[in-house]
């Protein structure tokens, strides 16, 4: 499997170098707790994601999707691609545990946040060389972002508070993209409830720099099939 070093903060590098900015992701059960590995080890997704050109994996650890931090650590070696934790992170030591288990950024939910402890966590993550990934829902979630130009910013179309269950809104991501580029955001992501390649593409095409996909991808047969399926949108949307 690929291993690559990992220097600076090698999250945000490998998502702005990619031509396919995808964050692809690994968790066991869905938002309704129905199984996403279906009988897989998580090695084999792994492999499927390096071999359909995913720059980084997005790890979920949380309990409500049947994750733990074993679950990250096993992750980290099998590959040398950047990982996110995506779990619920609200303290400055759970920073250096998910960078202990192999973690090149983590997930900071605003939503969840208060703006003090946003600006406290973001400054841990930098000053551990890990890429805060911020996800957010609205503009005033934004604002409270601190060093959004060292930030992935993502638009989360899905609510936490509700287990992120529903198909997601995307308009919420298309009309929050011009307030997270003019905030500087390191790089602008939609995040969650993006249901297939052709969505995908027009994401991207609407100037997002990177998405984060979950569930599509591991109810896919072969994500190298989807990422040609993007691929092919996106040419497609550009000769429009």
């Amino acid at each position: 499997m690929t291993k690559q070093n990992r220097t600076g903060f090698p999250f945000l590098e490998a998502l702005l170098a990619s031509p396919t900015p995808v964050v692809m992701e690994v968790k066991r059960r869905d938002a309704h707790g129905y199984d996403m590995l279906g009988g897989r080890i998580p090695a084999a997704i792994v492999e499927a994601y390096e071999t359909a050109g995913a720059p980084c994996i997005s790890v979920v650890t949380g309990r409500w999707f049947g994750g733990s931090p074993a679950l990250l650590r096993d992750v980290a070696a099998l590959t040398g691609l950047p990982l996110l934790q995506k779990d619920f992170i609200t303290r400055k030591d759970q920073i250096r545990t998910a960078q202990e288990l192999g973690a090149s950024a983590v997930l900071l939910t605003a939503t969840l946040l208060p703006a003090s402890s946003m600006r406290t966590l973001v400054t841990e993550c930098l000053l551990a060389g890990l890429t805060p990934f911020v996800e957010i829902t609205t503009e005033a979630e934004l604002e409270a972002v601190h060093h959004p130009e060292e930030c992935v910013i993502a638009v989360n179309n899905k609510d936490i508070r509700t287990r992120e269950r529903g198909a997601g809104d995307l308009g919420r991501s298309l009309d929050l993209l011009p307030a997270v580029r003019a905030a500087g955001a390191a790089c602008a992501v939609s995040a969650s409830g993006i249901d297939g390649p052709v969505t995908a593409a027009h994401l991207l095409d609407a100037g997002f720099g990177g998405l984060l996909v979950g569930t599509s991808l591991l109810r896919t047969g072969s994500p190298v099939e989807w990422v040609d399926a993007m691929a092919g949108a996106r040419k497609g949307l550009a000769v429009r």
